[in-house]
């Protein structure tokens, strides 16, 4: 699949999940973790629903299903890394810009 076949939902949870990443500046280590899981996505997709009653405290229950279905795709964690990236280099120009 391409990044094309992404619902505007799940374009919009990327690009909220990305910015919540760099507003926190854990841009490096999120972009560690997606390089490093690429590979075992699917188990990876099959691991957030296990954690999932865990995590119900940081995302929306709708929100954090529709990303264990997106991160089982590695088009989307290639995705998700490069609206962190973006994400990232506004909050660094913004705050040159102040």
């Amino acid at each position: 699949m391409s990044a094309e076949a992404f619902t505007p939902e799940d374009r919009a949870l990327i690009e909220r999940l990305a910015g919540r990443i760099a507003e926190l500046r854990l841009e490096t280590p999120a972009i560690l973790t997606l390089e490093t899981t690429r590979p075992v996505s699917l188990v990876a997709g099959q691991a957030m629903l296990f954690f999932e009653p865990i995590v119900q405290a940081l995302f929306r229950l709708p929100d954090y299903r529709r990303f264990a279905a997106l991160a089982e795709r590695r088009d989307a964690l290639e995705a998700l890394t490069v609206a962190i990236e973006q994400a990232a280099d506004a909050r660094e120009r913004a705050g040159r810009a102040s």
